[in-house]
């Protein structure tokens, strides 16, 4: 049998089935159109970018650290064009430490070099090229460059190594650059802004003018538009925003002076600070023993890093404004101001000094034997501590607290460098704060005694003390000290100076200045600092120090030969020059090497001579400072501009602007 359909049942069964077909057929036009609209009207400018993005490539540019320079255009701190060979770790194939060895086999690669690079691995996530040795030579490039197909990771690239031409000279000042660590990049996300700057940037500023000036050091990074193949290989640049070096930074310091303190502090622990008391100036800013900036640059290895640090010199420690220290008789001069100023005490008053003076148990010492009957006068020429011991007893601890304060001791001087610490100006309140139990929180009233002479809790740090004898100086006036006095255009090379802080009026009386001013001149004419200043052509003003390392017990002598080195006193000293119109502030210490005017009034001295007689001294003399047994000059001393300078550093007077003269005799 055979059955057969029906014509017009097949046609209408055909119809349906085309017009499902037509109506799915429009429906995928229709999504496919409608998705078209999506991606190309309303998704249009994201997907533009994004397809911007796959085929660019944003290049930052790091930008040319600025310079810094002293006072008369030496420069300090420079750039210099290297080729580096560096390590990426993601991009490397194999055992790392085979790597190391085959690259040793081509170029020299030393230990420190390879201690180097695995401090720097640890630190890094392994993204970014770590530099093996720096400053190739072209014989290394070629090497290197013939053979880099063997080796994945390895680079040799262009940079500009931050270097330090005079190696450690102001190493406390300048400070140094370093790579940027952990720390660093979190301080940096902290602000976008400053964020964005430093891609493509891999130091930063650490310590000193390099870590304070940064933003202006640092510079503008730019960037660089690259387009890209699939690969990610650049084909061809797009556009370029040009970086902008950073501002070239001017300072006040003499670098020729620098030198010169730093050669008479020697090998000792020590620090002395040269200001200009008429502005604040810093034309010194010493601490010994000084370390070489320039092993920072490309990061320091283990070895060296641990013997900085486990040095019993400490040489990475400021002295200057980061080490404290009981300021000894150098503190008389403030306490004799303190006594006029508040009516404490006549400057004819006469104080018996027997050696010493009793106070409750307690035997507080003086020079054996006794100077006698002492005025203000002669209590400063002679540092008598019998006079500062019952001045202070008189004054009481908050008296003498709410007089010094003003002149800065005990707090920040402001200078513009980061970590300066505050030291220790004593009182009641400070005790309470520093101690626990209550016992220990009570004030003594034996605890006063020793303040007057600059001992017991006194503890200041250099800085301050120069600062103050400024003031002193310049009629009580205090000014802030500061380092920078210009930052450089990048573009133009002018200088544009920057503003000091206003100065502080102490109000000192005038007749009360010229008391302890002239005493002060007694202490180099006739007292404790004399033999340092015969022949002088000038006249100065100072008084010598020497503080307690360590508390000497009651009835025992101080005997430096049976004490440890480091147990042994400071020796300090105060001063400026010339007395009666001062353009010049010292202060100095020599840890552990004995008394002010045998050790540290004679660098005062040589200092003094430099700035204001142009006079340089003789080799002889300066070896005799270093052993702390020259006082009076020894030798003939050299004109300054007859000195031997380290090249990049000697400067004709000529060159140098009438203003800036004074270490050349002019000023």
């Amino acid at each position: 049998m055979h059955s057969f359909s029906d014509p017009g049942t097949e046609t209408a069964r055909f119809q349906r089935r085309v017009a499902v077909a037509r109506a799915l057929t429009l429906i995928c036009f229709g999504l496919i159109a409608a998705r078209l609209f999506y991606l190309q009207v309303r998704e249009h400018s994201s997907l533009s970018a994004k397809a911007e993005r796959n085929s660019t490539a944003i290049v930052p540019i790091a930008p040319e650290r600025g310079l810094i320079f002293d006072r008369q255009g030496v420069v300090l701190a420079a750039n210099k064009p290297v080729f580096s060979l560096e390590i990426t770790p993601a991009k490397t194939q194999g055992n790392l430490d085979a790597l190391l060895i085959s690259l040793a086999e081509l170029v020299r690669i030393e230990a420190r070099d390879i201690g180097r690079f695995r401090t720097l691995l640890a630190e890094s996530k392994g993204l970014n090229p770590i530099p093996l040795r720096t400053m190739l030579s072209e014989e290394e490039i070629a090497i290197v460059s013939a053979q880099r197909f063997r080796f994945p990771g390895v680079e040799i690239n262009a940079r500009s190594l931050r270097t330090y031409p005079f190696g450690p000279l102001a190493s406390h000042a300048l400070g140094y650059i370093g790579r940027i660590n952990d720390a660093d990049r979190r301080a940096l996300e902290d602000a976008e802004p400053t964020r964005q700057n430093y891609l493509g940037s891999d130091h930063i500023g650490k310590l000193g003018i390099e870590q304070r000036y940064e933003p202006q050091l640092h510079g503008t990074t730019g960037f660089e538009r690259m387009e890209t193949a699939a690969s990610g290989q650049a084909m061809r640049s797009l556009s370029v925003q040009a970086a902008r070096a950073g501002q070239g930074v001017q300072l006040a310091l003499d670098i020729r002076l620098q030198r010169l303190v730093e050669l008479l502090l020697g090998n000792r622990r020590g620090a002395a600070v040269v200001l200009d008391p008429r502005n604040g100036d810093v034309l010194s800013f010493a601490s010994t023993p000084t370390f070489d900036p320039n092993i920072f640059v490309t990061g320091v290895d283990r070895d060296t890093w641990k013997a900085l640090n486990e040095s019993p010199d400490r040489p990475l420690l400021n002295r200057a404004f980061r080490g404290t220290y009981p300021p000894g008789s150098t503190y008389k001069p403030f306490m004799a101001m303190a006594s006029l100023q508040l009516g404490k005490r006549a400057p004819g008053v006469l104080i018996n000094d027997p050696g010493y003076w009793d106070f409750g148990n307690h035997r507080f010492r003086s020079h054996e034997g006794g100077l006698g009957p002492m005025n203000l006068f002669t209590s400063l020429v002679y540092s008598s501590n019998v006079y500062y011991y019952t001045l202070a007893n008189e004054m009481g601890v908050e008296t003498i607290h709410d007089f010094m304060s003003p002149f800065g001791f005990g707090q920040p001087t402001g200078i513009d460098l980061d970590g300066e610490v505050r030291g220790v100006l004593p009182n009641q309140a400070w005790k309470r704060k520093a101690y626990r139990t209550a016992a220990q929180q009570k004030w003594q009233a034996g605890e006063t005694i020793s303040l007057g002479i600059g001992q017991g809790y006194n503890n200041f740090t250099i800085l301050q003390l120069a600062t103050a004898t400024a003031a002193l100086a310049n009629n009580g006036l205090l000014h802030t000290p500061r380092m920078v006095t210009g930052l450089q255009d990048p573009d133009t090379h002018a200088i544009h100076p920057t503003e000091p802080p206003a100065p502080r009026d102490l109000k000192l009386r005038p007749e009360n200045l010229a008391l302890v001013r002239d005493a002060l001149i007694g202490v180099t004419v006739q007292g404790t600092a004399r033999k340092s200043f015969l022949g002088a052509r000038y006249v100065s003003a100072g008084k010598t120090g020497t503080a307690q390392a360590v508390t000497i017990k009651q009835g025992h002598r101080y005997n430096a030969a049976r004490m440890q080195e480091q147990e042994r006193d400071h020796g300090l000293y105060m001063g400026f020059a010339p007395a009666g119109a001062p353009r010049v502030a010292v202060a100095v210490i020599v840890e552990n090497a004995g008394g002010g005017g045998q050790v540290s009034a004679p660098i005062a001295r040589r200092i003094f001579d430099y700035l204001l007689e142009g006079e340089y001294p003789s080799e002889e003399d300066i070896e005799a400072v270093q052993q702390g047994i020259g006082t009076t000059p020894r030798g003939k001393p050299v004109r300054v501009e007859d000195v031997s300078w380290p090249e990049g550093m000697a400067l004709h007077p000529d060159d140098i602007p009438p203003q800036e003269r004074m270490s050349a005799g002019g000023r």
